[in-house]
């Protein structure tokens, strides 16, 4: 992995802004990640996709050297105590983005691990701690335990997962704690008329299957015109035979085994229940963990579709007729409440108005594009992300030195 652009000088920051001796430890993870890759990278490989490993080290080390440039621009308070409860994915990346970044203007920080991945993000922490002494400290204790002695006194919380999970911690804070929620949405994938059909397929594959599609950005919902509908179909399904499956560490393998238990479980129920759409795939092996890129063609999407959240390598295709109502649909019920991010291809000038109003629009790319760990990211669907100041809870895009700045209850700035 080639090096990133050079970090900046801490002399450049304003004292009273950034800790000169906490800048230095960010830059020592840094560059231990640039030139220890392949030790971070071997771990990584225990939940992640040789690829999806690799991604997901250049993107830490693109968002530290981005750090205090970060914290210069929002300018955050300071603050006493942040406790942060961890995803079960990309543990690195979230690493920096909810604790590296954060120690720049937090004087201390206290984490938990997703219990399905505490062994490795223990590892991890251990191997990281080690190069940035900074009071980041891992707690392994029980959730009871861990909102008493840990996110009860903290003045900023964190939260990854599930929004239900999210709603029951934010009913425990107290008025005056900031509670940060980053959760997941149906991003839809839509194909318009004019959409080159090929890019459009290599692109659906590059992010669909991103980590054996066990990733938050994946599309849970593709929209294709009707009169694109069997050449997009055909496009993908080519793509499709090509790849190669393999275990986390082939550097050659396209997909692996799905790590997570109930993800497989969920992508194979979804399967038997709509078997007779499935014109690509199909094949799920549980002793294995495998469950075979599949294409699944169903009927055009309503208001009242249930669209499931995949986290495995499923294309939930559906057709549809009118611009007008595909835009309608999106930014109704379930679709605005999980409103995220969402990508067009093609020219759909109305849905794309429609969609900037709910969600992060890209237009022929994918969200991967414009993935920043110095930029707020999300959508406005409560159930994607939202931020609480204990008065009021906004669904934006979340970046967690901008909402310190912007929203903790009498911070420090």
């Amino acid at each position: 992995m080639s090096s990133a652009p050079a970090w900046p000088t801490v002399a450049a920051e304003p004292e009273d802004r950034v800790d000169g001796r906490r800048a230095a430890a960010v830059h020592r993870v840094r560059d231990f990640l640039v030139d220890n890759a392949d030790t971070v990278h071997a771990l990584l490989c225990e939940i992640s996709t040789h690829r999806a490993a690799r991604y997901e080290i250049e993107s830490t080390v693109a968002t530290l050297d981005g750090a205090l440039d970060e914290v210069a621009t929002h300018r955050p308070g300071r603050v006493p105590r942040l406790a942060a409860f961890m995803p079960s994915n990309v543990i690195l990346y979230s690493y920096a983005l909810y604790l590296l970044v954060p120690a720049l203007y937090t004087e201390r920080l206290v984490f938990r691990p997703s219990s399905r991945v505490k062994d490795q993000m223990c590892r991890l922490h251990a191997l990281l701690a080690e190069q940035h002494r900074l009071p980041i400290t891992l707690s392994t204790a029980s959730q009871r335990e861990f909102l008493q002695d840990h996110v009860g006194p903290a003045d900023v919380v964190v939260f990854t997962g599930a929004y239900a999970n999210a709603e029951q911690i934010r009913a425990r804070l107290s008025p005056g704690q900031l509670f940060l929620f980053l959760g997941s949405g149906v991003n839809p994938f839509v194909v318009a008329p004019g959409a080159d059909v090929e890019r459009a397929a290599r692109d659906a594959l590059a992010i669909r299957v991103l980590n054996t599609g066990q990733d938050c950005l994946g599309p849970d919902l593709f929209s294709v015109h009707e009169s694109l509908l069997d050449p997009f179909v055909d496009a993908l399904v080519g793509e499709l035979k090509g790849l190669r499956y393999g275990p986390y560490t082939d550097p050659d393998a396209d997909f692996g085994p799905i790590f997570y238990e109930n993800a497989l479980e969920d992508g194979a129920q979804f399967l038997a229940r709509n078997r007779s759409g499935i014109v690509h795939g199909g094949h799920v092996d549980f002793r294995a963990r495998r469950l075979d890129p599949t294409v699944v063609v169903g009927g055009e999407v309503t208001p009242r579709t249930h669209v499931p959240e995949f986290f495995a390598p499923i294309f939930n295709v559906a057709s549809y007729r009118d611009e007008d109502a595909l835009a309608a649909t999106l930014t109704t019920g379930t679709f605005t409440e999980r409103a995220l991010g969402s990508s067009v291809y093609g020219h759909a000038p109305a849905l794309v108005q429609a969609l900037r109003r709910r969600t992060t629009v890209t237009l022929d790319t994918t969200l991967l594009s414009i993935d920043d760990g110095n930029a707020p990211f999300g959508g406005y669907g409560r159930m994607a992300n939202y931020i609480s100041d204990g008065q009021e809870v906004r669904a934006e895009p979340v970046l967690v030195s901008k909402a310190v700045a912007a929203y903790r209850p009498g911070g420090d700035r």
